[in-house]
């Protein structure tokens, strides 16, 4: 109760209520008081003001909002937020009351006024000041880039000069504050350092006034290092081999040679590349950049040269018994050179350096043995790199023969000469006597007889050594004297010997006239058969055959035994070399070191595989006899093919057998071709047939481009250690084979496998040589055919039954109706017309 005076001259009174609480509804009475009496009092009600709001503050904003709260007064629930000049009415019951103004423009600052309302009362208000989020930048560029470093480049947001960079360097969060010039109107900045070839992800925040924006997210790579041991590995004519080490598990590298850019992907940790088609004995420049996600290294130089072309020719412009003088053409004006040869067993290397201005080398190779032949190699040397070589032979003179003499003989109407063995290589001795010229060969005795002289009389005689086409330039000159004694008693003795010659004719007519009815071929058959070795003519055979057949096969047995020494003295040493020996298929089945087949060795490749020349009908190399490839062999084999030009393989083995492996796949398995080494291999045909298969390949050279045609001819019938079922069908496919090289393949050697290349592949070369024979002498040598095979190479004809199937073969061939071959032949035409036929059909 409050009493209240109020001044006596003044027409109304103002009152203040003081102290009472905020935001609070009072019930008020007023009453007027005379003279101590009061009225019924006025009753009316009034409220205080309400409290600021406490705590108002900003919890949140982005690019076009601010979220802002504050503590409720008193349980009010009712706020005035003015921004803007707008009044915005909030209300909530909560504890704190939040409330998002939206609609506002990005990196702006925003004054905030809020008031409480209590009874439509408000309170004084509360100011707050607060900023939306900038923008992000629109686009980063990045302008540089290095190993160890990454520029970026951005267009400043609203002129804001401070900004973030969030990023991971090896696992670790890192953050970088840039700060930019004012009045710059774009901001570069460099990271660093870095790992060099890694890609990262960046994360760039723009602030105005303390406030962040979303971020900008964006990657960027550093370049990656260069390749470490940039090398070349390997060249030759037309190609270069470049090897370099793998930069931390990158598979894409450019190189670039002539401004032409290469790509090349590998993932090995040494990457190896092969420039293709390039020109012989020239100098290249290559520069590796590595690649990662499309950014390359600074890049590293290398410098290499293809090998010079081999000289065109060599000519022999001199040679005496100690020197051989040579002479070529220079190969691009090239002046070193190397030749290479063997001097009594040791290896000769002599270095050639020719005058610059000469175009043509004339050089002595000095010195030498007289009558020796000398496989030499001539090797073109640009810039350390030396050609594959140049092979060619060449002679000195031969010796001449020594202690020539010669003694009487028949009673001097003849002479005996003798001579001692001319040393080293040569090929005849000349004998020269009365104007008539006499050659005996390196094969025969070194002695002759010279007919037609008389007794009493000497003679010039004179020998001269010959090695090829070269002939000694002076010759042994001696005097021969023939027989002086007897030359009428010589006479006398004749005319006796005459007499008793027709007495004893005489008498031998009538005592035995049978033996002149003896017809002559009986003579002149024994000495066709003792010309031609052990021979069974056609009309003997069947009752050899029987012979051996006896008691078990005991005379195949016996014959068989007798084969299994043959030529196992002879040496193997290529082939029992350490690196050598993985190239084997079997330990026991290795080539002799006199007829195995050598490969080219360019580019530092062995010259081993294991086959072996073969001795045919026709020529003593008419076949290889080769194991089958091996997985790490394939190449060799087809290089093998292609040196030797080989037209025709016949393949008598199946690539598996009782699920063990005996030959790898050595063809493409469909019409896709296959780069076998330097050689790329394509199907043009294949026709298959119950007992074989008939394959045409084209094979390609990679580095000259030249193509040649190949006949397979693939005997799938034949088991291993085994014979087939009959001879009619290995007859017939022997006989397709024979078409083929008679047709195409007579000047290369075919190639003959199985297994290890000595069972089915000696068998069927016997088949085709003992054939041959029958058909031309009408007489066979089976078991010295075999051991001529035997001398060549191991175990050829394998097992006793293959060495009995080759004598069934022949009695099978005799029984025909018509001659053997013809029969044989017509058979192989209809195969071989049929195979082709098929072929143009497809």
């Amino acid at each position: 109760v409050e009493n209240i005076g109020a001044p006596p001259l003044d027409a109304s009174v103002e009152y203040e209520v003081y102290p009472l609480t905020a935001g609070t509804k009072y019930n008020f009475t007023l009453i007027t008081v005379f003279e101590g009496v009061n009225s019924t009092g006025y009753n009316f009600t009034a409220v205080t003001a309400p409290r600021n709001a406490e705590d108002f503050k900003t919890v949140g904003q982005n690019e076009t909002s601010i979220t802002l709260q504050w503590k409720q007064v008193n349980n009010i629930d009712r706020y005035i937020l003015v921004v803007n000049e707008e009044e915005i009415t909030v209300t909530s019951s909560e504890e704190f009351v939040t409330h998002t103004v939206s609609g506002l423009t990005s990196g702006t600052r925003y004054k905030f006024r809020l008031f409480t309302v209590f009874e439509n009362v408000t309170s004084s208000g509360v100011n707050h000041t607060a900023v939306t989020a900038p923008d992000n930048v629109g686009e980063v560029k990045v302008v540089n880039q290095n190993e160890t470093s990454i520029t970026l480049k951005w267009d400043k947001v609203k002129d804001i000069s401070v900004y973030i960079l969030q990023y991971d360097e090896n696992g670790k969060p890192r953050v970088e504050n840039i700060g930019a010039p004012p009045l710059d109107a774009s901001v570069e900045y460099e990271v660093y350092p870095l790992t060099a070839g890694t890609k990262y992800n960046f994360t760039l925040i723009t602030v105005f006034e303390g406030v962040n924006s979303t971020g900008y997210n964006f990657t960027a790579v550093t370049a990656p290092r260069n390749a470490e041991d940039f090398k070349t590995v390997g060249q030759n004519e037309t190609s270069i081999t470049l090897q370099w080490k793998q930069v931390n598990n990158i598979d894409r590298y450019i190189l670039v040679v002539n401004e032409e850019e290469i790509t090349v992907t590998s993932s090995e940790e040494f990457v190896t590349h092969t420039v293709s088609g390039l020109t012989s004995g020239t100098r290249y420049e290559f520069r590796l950049f590595t690649v990662f996600e499309n950014v390359t290294s600074s890049g590293v130089n290398h410098t290499a040269v293809t090998a010079p072309d081999n000289v065109g020719e060599v000519k022999v412009v001199n040679q005496n018994e100690t020197s051989i003088t040579l002479k070529w053409d220079k190969v691009k004006d090239i002046s070193v050179y190397i030749l290479q040869y063997d001097e009594n067993g040791k290896p000769r290397v002599e270095n050639i350096d020719a005058l610059p201005l000469d175009a043509s080398v004339e050089y002595e190779v000095y010195p030498l043995t007289a009558g020796t032949k000398y496989n030499f190699t001539l090797i073109t040397v640009f810039e350390g790199v030396n050609s594959t070589g140049y092979n060619f032979t060449a002679v000195t003179v031969p010796s001449p023969p020594s202690s020539a003499h010669c003694e009487y003989y028949a009673a001097g109407y003849s002479a005996y000469v003798f001579w001692n063995k001319p040393d080293g290589v040569w090929t005849t001795v000349e004998v020269n006597v009365i104007g008539k010229y006499y050659e005996v060969d390196d094969s025969e005795e070194q002695n002759i007889i010279i007919q037609g002289l008389q007794p009493a009389r000497s003679y010039q005689v004179s020998l001269n050594s010959v090695s090829g086409h070269e002939r000694r330039s002076n010759s042994i000159v001696f005097q021969c004297s023939t027989d002086p004694r007897g030359v009428i008693a010589g006479s006398v003795i004749a005319v006796l010997l005459f007499c008793v010659l027709v007495c004893l004719a005489v008498f031998i007519f009538l005592k035995r006239p049978d033996i002149i009815s003896r017809k002559k071929s009986f003579i002149s058959g024994s000495k066709r058969t003792k010309r031609k070795g052990k021979l069974i003519t056609a009309t003997q055979f069947a009752d050899h055959f029987n012979k051996l057949n006896v008691d078990d096969n005991r005379g195949f047995s016996e014959e068989y035994e007798d084969l299994a020494p043959i030529g196992t003295n002879q040496t193997q040493k290529a082939a029992d070399l350490p690196d050598n020996q993985v190239r084997n298929r079997f330990k026991n089945v290795l080539p002799y070191d006199w007829c195995r087949v050598k490969l080219s060795t360019s580019n530092g490749t062995s010259d081993y595989i294991n086959a072996s020349y073969m001795p045919g009908y026709n020529s003593n190399r008419e076949y290889i006899a080769s194991q089958g490839p091996l997985p790490s062999t394939v190449s060799d084999f087809w290089r093998m093919i292609w040196e030797q030009r080989v037209k025709g393989i016949v393949m008598v083995t199946n690539c598996t057998e009782g699920g063990k492996i005996k030959c790898e796949r050595y063809w493409p398995a469909d019409s896709k071709p296959c780069l076998y080494g330097e050689l790329l291999v394509t199907i043009r045909s294949e026709e298959q047939n119950l007992n074989w298969t008939m394959r045409e390949f084209s094979v390609k050279h990679r580095n000259t481009s030249e193509e040649r045609s190949v006949k397979h001819f693939h005997f799938t019938a034949w088991p291993d250690h085994g014979v087939p079922e009959g001879s009619e069908i290995l007859i017939q496919f022997r006989g397709l084979v024979r078409r083929h090289i008679e047709k195409e393949g007579a000047r290369a050697p075919t190639v003959v496998h199985c297994s290890a290349g000595v069972g089915r592949t000696g068998t069927i070369i016997a088949l085709d040589v003992l054939l041959q024979q029958l058909e031309k002498e009408r007489a066979v040598g089976i078991k010295e055919f075999v051991h001529k095979m035997r001398l060549n190479r191991p175990h050829m004809v394998q097992t006793e039954s293959q060495y009995v199937f080759l004598h069934q073969c022949i009695m099978d061939a005799l029984h025909s109706n018509q001659k053997p071959e013809e029969n044989i032949y017509e058979n192989a035409d209809l195969i071989y017309e049929n195979a082709t036929a098929l072929r143009e059909l497809r």
